[in-house]
């Protein structure tokens, strides 16, 4: 599945590259790629391409009619940059994992030479949109907590991850992952208070001065650990245009500074917290949580009880405050202002409703 050869531009894609590597993953068992087509696109930290593909007559396999090639550089600039996560992400870390809502991959490589990877994937733009462009329901929010467990579940608690060769983050790479984000704090009540409830300017002292602690105490014991997507908003995950299955998790690309092995129900926290609407949240976090914990034992979890669950989402939820704030933390970013600003009074009205100021004042 993975190759060699990065793709850097798309005067790099062939028809003969494209027959070699859909030859590769066995896509194509017998013919060629004849021509294709494709227009570009653009993310937050990538270009792509929607190629439209056409094949010889003798052509045989399955033979995919439409592929997504996204081509990243992970050097992001002043120290930051993704590495090849998103890359083994597809290639390697599910591999072995029936159902994962994953989608297909058909080439993939990686160089940290020149600091690039592409990833060639099934194109589902017919049938999927981003989870964004539709109002989530508790339908979508049980459909997304069943396929998070089902990732989850294959690398949880210490001896999955050791077998990954991985373990938790210490506790100076979780300080800093706070840090990071912690200067935003000021900027915002300096010029958003109106947009603030009176006590959450305090909250979000309090939170940055002692919510760390909580986190280092939890990261001792990996029981409800696990490797995580991370960043499960609404625009990483792609959602059938009828219906809620299957859903595909999107956009592994986490930050140097970033968690990468974390608290499972970190997942679900970010997605419901920071995007649905707060009633809607109130109403059906339970229901998708409580699915989360019933997937996750379906899928070979033990010793991992509901009320941990329950607890350990409350201190993800303050989490979600972090997330927010981290926009800010060089200056107001008003460009985006219209995504962190919701996202952080959501993030503290959970807060509020869940009563999160207990996770970090258990650890006096």
């Amino acid at each position: 599945m993975t190759t060699d050869k990065v793709i850097v531009n798309l005067e790099q894609v062939s028809a003969e590259w494209l027959t070699a590597v859909l030859a590769q993953s066995e896509a194509l068992t017998r013919g060629a790629v004849q021509s294709f087509e494709f227009g570009t696109g653009q993310g937050n930290w990538s270009t792509s391409a929607n190629l439209k593909v056409i094949y010889t007559n003798d052509s045989q396999g399955n033979l995919p009619q439409r592929l997504f090639l996204k081509m990243v550089d992970t050097d992001l600039g002043d120290g930051e940059f993704f590495g090849d996560t998103e890359v083994t992400y597809y290639t390697r870390d599910y591999m072995d994992v029936k159902n994962a809502p994953l989608l297909r991959c058909y080439d993939a490589a990686y160089s940290k030479e020149i600091n690039r990877y592409h990833l060639l994937l099934e194109d589902v733009s017919e049938t999927h949109i981003e989870a964004y462009d539709k109002k989530p329901t508790l339908e979508y929010g049980l459909a997304l907590a069943e396929g998070l467990a089902i990732l989850h579940a294959r690398w949880w608690g210490k001896e999955r991850l050791v077998e990954a060769g991985l373990s938790g983050h210490e506790a100076k790479h979780i300080q800093n992952f706070v840090d990071i984000a912690k200067p935003g704090v000021t900027h915002i009540v300096e010029r958003f208070s109106s947009e603030l409830k009176p006590h959450w300017a305090e909250l979000m002292r309090e939170l940055y001065a002692k919510h760390p602690q909580a986190l280092i105490k939890r990261s001792q014991d990996l029981n409800g650990f696990t490797i995580i997507h991370g960043d499960v908003g609404s625009a990483n995950v792609l959602v059938p245009r009828d219906g809620n299955y299957p859903l595909y998790i999107i956009d592994r690309q986490p930050f140097n500074w970033g968690l990468t092995t974390w608290l499972g129900v970190y997942d679900v926290a970010y997605a419901i917290v920071l995007d649905w609407d707060v009633e809607l949240r109130r109403k059906y976090e339970i229901p998708i949580l409580k699915r989360y914990h019933e997937s996750l034992i379906q899928n070979g979890v033990s010793s991992y009880e509901w009320n941990q669950l329950y607890n350990d989402y409350k201190l993800c939820v303050a989490m979600c405050v972090y997330i927010a704030t981290e926009y800010c933390r060089g200056g107001i970013n008003e460009k985006w202002a219209h995504v962190w600003l919701p996202m952080l009074q959501r993030a503290l009205t959970a807060c509020d409703d869940l009563d999160c100021y207990v996770t970090w004042k258990e650890i006096q």
